[in-house]
């Protein structure tokens, strides 16, 4: 069949390039223009990246059966649309689904360690540096620290982070803090 008397398989061609096109520069540039997907409000199958992946591959599929095979053009419909869907309907659960509910950042700063509490792993002297390790959803931070208070906190001490400045954090002992509140 020649819809427009241009054969099948150069259709497939051009919706397998622009589509291809397309899918390559959504991703690129989706960020950059802040752009907030129909998947962002329930509809996840509606998701730009899914239809252009979906059309993509249904293209690629119809010209691949078009050129290699003698079936007739609705039975190589069928059997791309079918490919296209098993394998958008994959690539949304097994890839797009796990990276939208990943955590966007492991990165801290150190104003978000104010009010944490950790434990001393090196002991603090009155007027030196120690370290003290928190512990953290994604993991733990050693971050050196010297005493608030500038008292001798020893090793195994749960202390508050009282201030960050310049990579040390200030800390002090629990027992100083209850005495001032």
């Amino acid at each position: 069949m020649e819809p427009f008397s241009i054969p099948l398989e150069t259709i497939y061609l051009y919706g397998l390039i622009i589509s291809g096109v397309l899918t390559v520069l959504f991703v690129l540039f989706a960020d950059v223009f802040h752009f907030q997907g129909v998947g962002d409000g329930g509809l996840h199958f509606l998701n730009p990246v899914l239809l252009f992946a979906f059309v993509t591959i249904l293209s690629a599929t119809g010209y691949l059966l078009e050129r290699l095979s003698s079936f007739h053009y609705l039975v190589i419909m069928g059997i791309a649309a079918a490919t296209s869907f098993i394998i958008v309907s994959l690539l949304n659960i097994f890839v797009l689904i796990p990276l939208s509910s990943a955590e966007e950042s492991l990165v801290y700063k150190e104003t978000d360690l104010r009010g944490r509490i950790g434990t001393v792993i090196t002991a603090i002297p009155v007027d030196g540096y120690g370290e003290v390790m928190i512990d953290s959803i994604s993991g733990r931070i050693a971050k050196p620290a010297t005493s608030f208070d500038r008292v001798p906190i020893p090793n195994g001490t749960r202390v508050l982070v009282v201030d960050s400045k310049n990579g040390v954090l200030h800390v002090s002992t629990q027992n100083e803090l209850e005495r001032f509140l």
